[in-house]
């Protein structure tokens, strides 16, 4: 369905680019210069399921998610809506903060850009982990079953150790295509673009250390 004021084929354009970020990522960082409330709205679909999709994938990736089993007496279901519920909150929460703070490392490196924009890159850089989302996990599922969440499982030997570096390195692939994102939508070099991703993730890494060691009792 068409988002009331946007024409069906500027939303069926950023669809595509989903896809043509993965194998020619220029002219889809190229679009994103774009910041009229025209490309926004017609972007705004494709943003929200690369960040859900994405935030899934992120938290299938953290060694927790792998002891699920043996931490807890959980089925398949139970599973299921775990990982999409903590997939979902951790897809946007860092969709906001790392556009905000990506904003923020711009500026440090002499740019300018809205956060709403940078939110924009690191969703269509998100699109790797959908990938490995849609084709790998599907494939470790149908191998290993429950296995996955569980420590010591059939998927610790090499096969199941390689389908998860399969994973590990699609997000690494999401990490150079959001400085290589910063880079083309500012027009930047690659030391500027570096130097507002790595202002940007130390920021976010910065926040969350305090909040790790920050006694709940303060709460």
């Amino acid at each position: 369905m068409a988002t009331a004021g946007v024409a069906p084929d500027s939303q069926r354009a950023w669809w595509l680019r989903v896809l043509m970020v993965l194998q020619a990522p220029t002219p889809v960082f190229e679009a994103l210069r774009d910041d009229s409330p025209e490309a926004e709205d017609a972007r705004s679909e494709p943003v929200t399921a690369l960040v859900f999709l994405g935030g899934i994938a992120g938290v299938l990736l953290a060694p927790r998610f792998g002891t699920l089993y043996n931490d807890y007496a959980l089925d398949g279901l139970d599973v299921l809506v775990i990982v999409i519920f903590a997939g979902s909150i951790y897809g946007f929460f860092s969709y906001y903060v790392v556009g905000w703070t990506l904003s923020l490392g711009i500026r440090v490196m002499g740019g300018a850009a809205r956060a709403r924009r940078c939110r924009h890159v690191f969703a269509f850089a998100a699109a790797p982990l959908v990938l490995s989302l849609v084709l790998i996990w599907p494939l470790r599922l149908a191998i290993y079953g429950g296995d996955l969440f569980r420590e010591g499982g059939a998927d610790a030997g090499v096969g199941g150790q390689f389908l998860r570096w399969l994973c590990v390195a699609c997000a690494v692939w999401s990490l150079g295509l959001l400085v290589y994102g910063i880079k083309t939508v500012q027009r930047f070099d690659w030391f500027r673009a570096v130097g507002a991703s790595i202002f940007a993730v130390a920021l976010v890494g910065l926040a969350l250390g305090f909040w790790a060691v920050l006694p709940k009792e303060t709460f």
